[in-house]
């Protein structure tokens, strides 16, 4: 790439709804988001620098040269609060895209965290700063600052399509992508399997068991299965 565009505006997901995917976890709106076949969640490399964190909020998108992360600092430079900022590095190990300095910029300047597909370096400090910050790799290597690339434009994150304005969720079980067109119907979806997991977990308190709570009973029951009472080794 010769030539880099940036988009100085993006079309974000509601607030309101943000705040509601605050509430639920990336397992809920994975298993909400029926219509997309569960789409939407980055791999298992894509993993939490600090444990317990919890984010929900609208994507802007840097798409980073080779050992380049100069797009990711206009990014950051343009993201607004509660904005998750999501960086792709052309060559995921060749150059550090996330520091201690831009964790605490993008903490002065109230963004809800950031997801990187390449690496990220000073991560105890990021870590004891409070940033969350989900990454595909941990690598002290040198970042340049010349490389073109784009702005909030549609990237493609560990695997996942993410549109400029799309609801990014995050916690300590990975990273889920939800385009901002579904947002509301897949937030009311995992909130209602929210509630009904919570009710759940109250029978469970009440002594009842998971095989008859979950439908594993049900299923079971359907299904050819011998039962045998005796040990495997006593026939």
């Amino acid at each position: 790439m010769n030539r880099s565009k940036v988009f100085l505006r993006v079309n974000r997901v509601d607030a309101v709804l943000c705040a509601q995917a605050r509430e639920v976890t990336v397992s809920d709106l994975h298993e909400a988001a029926v219509p997309r076949g569960r789409g939407g969640l980055m791999s298992s490399r894509m993993r939490p620098i600090q444990k317990g964190a919890r984010i929900a909020g609208p994507a802007v998108t840097a798409f980073c040269a080779p050992g380049d992360n100069l797009m990711m600092h206009r990014a950051l430079y343009l993201a607004q609060p509660g904005d998750v900022l999501v960086v792709v590095c052309d060559a995921e190990t060749s150059g550090a895209q996330w520091g201690d300095m831009a964790a605490r910029y993008a903490l002065r300047k109230g963004l809800a965290g950031v997801v990187v597909q390449g690496c990220v370096r000073d991560t105890d400090t990021v870590e004891s700063l409070g940033c969350a910050v989900w990454a595909t790799h941990i690598l002290s290597v040198h970042p340049d600052k010349h490389g073109h690339g784009l702005v909030n434009a549609p990237v493609v994150c560990d695997g996942v399509l993410v549109n400029p304005g799309d609801l990014i969720v995050a916690d300590g079980d990975g990273v889920i992508c939800v385009p901002r067109a579904e947002a509301s119907t897949t937030v009311q979806a995992a909130l209602t399997r929210m509630r009904k997991e919570e009710d759940m977990a109250k029978a469970v308190e009440r002594g009842e068991a998971v095989w008859d709570l979950g439908g594993s009973a049900a299923s079971y029951a359907t299904m050819d299965i011998e039962e045998t009472d005796a040990a495997f080794d006593d026939l």
